[in-house]
């Protein structure tokens, strides 16, 4: 029985361009080019005849840009891939490339190998995704999670609510918890658990043998709580050593090795956050009641949506209180987006949780926070709170109002 291939569009407007790619792309048995295009209209319309898989985009064309023409494609069907080449490599661009629905932003000069994984690693990740759409979310129990936990912006509390989650998690499952810290440059997850690194992800990338379980065991530190913990570069410097690459490859053998994998970010947007969010079965977002995280978290919330990450999204209120002159319905109206869980606001326990390197979940269980991590914890355990759980309870609310007032 022939295996299914990829099919592929190559979309450039220099010939020598489109050569090479081509060239690296027929190496590999389970690809197919099905086509070419020298301008973003061409590629528009042969995205529409042709149905490609995955089209490998140049950013810079005549008559229509990669930019533009990825926008059009992916308006047009949501399940092609698009993957922009650009020979641009700053934050922007890329921001630039993935509003406009790119899957991958990969910079030149080409790295045939790099390319080749590229576009395995992208369209195992629209099966997924798929597979999600059509219903098939398997439960937890049954299969390993990755969960990341994202922060609209600096300040809202997502490293407190993974370390929380990490910790309760493991006292509630009694399984085995890997948590990333993957804020490479100011990444601080050991702190909160009162532990100290000898080496970091920066050292274990740099490893010359091959990477699996045993040897990512040793980069892993151990807590009490039975948390394991892989810690951000000890030097912000030293994060430029992780590329996404190592970070796909690294999730993945923890995902095989362990229950859940929580994964802490940096309040912004880059290729390994990017990568973390598409291996994902979960994503977190963290805010808090004040008008630039609401701000912040409506336009990640629209891109998350552009990447087709949106549908897998949970929404956490951080530091919830009536107080503050903006209320949970305010927030939900401006987002069009239910939040699914509530954490209220406890500045002293939180702080003291901090500084003596203890969660609160553990130092102190009846705690409302604490309580509020449970609940989190059931979200993620039974695979719950997204945006269809949340429409069908209020649903029913509505309805129960209606019959008696």
């Amino acid at each position: 029985m022939e295996v299914e291939r990829v099919q592929i569009l190559i979309v450039n407007d220099h010939d020598e361009a489109r050569n090479d790619i081509r060239r690296i792309l027929e190496q590999e048995a389970e690809f197919r080019v099905v086509g070419e295009a020298v301008n973003g209209e061409e590629a528009l319309n042969k995205a529409k005849r042709l149905l490609p898989d995955i089209i490998v985009m140049d950013d810079e064309m005549p008559v229509m840009d990669g930019i533009a023409a990825t926008e059009k494609i992916i308006l047009n069907d949501p399940h092609v891939s698009v993957i922009i080449i650009s020979m641009q490599s700053g934050p922007e661009y890329l921001k630039k490339a993935m509003v406009a629905g790119a899957r991958e932003y990969v910079v030149e000069p080409i790295n045939g190998q790099e390319l080749v994984d590229t576009i395995k690693r992208v369209n195992y990740a629209e099966k997924i995704r798929r597979d999600k759409s059509m219903g098939k979310r398997k439960s937890v129990s049954q299969d390993p999670q990755i969960i990341t936990i994202f922060g609209a912006k600096g300040g809202v509390g997502k490293t407190t609510l993974s370390v929380n989650l990490a910790a309760h998690l493991a006292n509630k499952t009694k399984g085995k918890i890997a948590l990333v810290d993957l804020d490479l440059q100011f990444g601080d997850i050991p702190i909160f658990f009162n532990v100290v690194p000898r080496k970091s992800i920066a050292e274990l990338v740099q490893e010359r043998g091959k990477l699996n379980i045993q040897l990512i065991e040793n980069y892993l530190l151990t807590h009490i709580s039975n948390v394991k913990i892989l810690p951000a570069p000890m030097k912000p410097e030293y994060a430029e050593l992780v590329d996404a690459e190592n970070i796909s490859k690294i999730l993945t053998i923890l995902k095989e090795n362990f229950d859940y994998v929580i994964i802490d970010t940096p309040p912004y947007f880059q290729d390994t956050t990017l990568t973390a969010l598409e291996m994902s079965q979960q994503l977190l977002l963290v805010m808090t009641l004040d008008l630039p995280a609401i701000k912040n978290m409506k336009l990640n919330l629209d891109l998350l949506h552009s990447l087709n990450q949106k549908n897998k999204s949970k929404l956490i209120l951080n530091r919830a209180t009536e107080h503050l002159g903006i209320t949970i319905k305010d927030v939900e109206t401006s987002l069009d987006f239910f939040i699914a869980e509530t954490i209220p606001s406890d500045g002293k326990l939180v702080v003291t949780s901090v500084n003596k390197g203890i969660p609160f979940v553990l130092s102190d269980t009846k705690a409302k926070p604490s309580r509020s991590i449970d609940r989190i914890a059931d979200l993620v355990i039974h695979d719950k709170g997204y945006q269809e759980d949340l429409s069908q309870k209020y649903r029913k609310k509505s309805l129960f109002g209606k019959m008696f007032g």
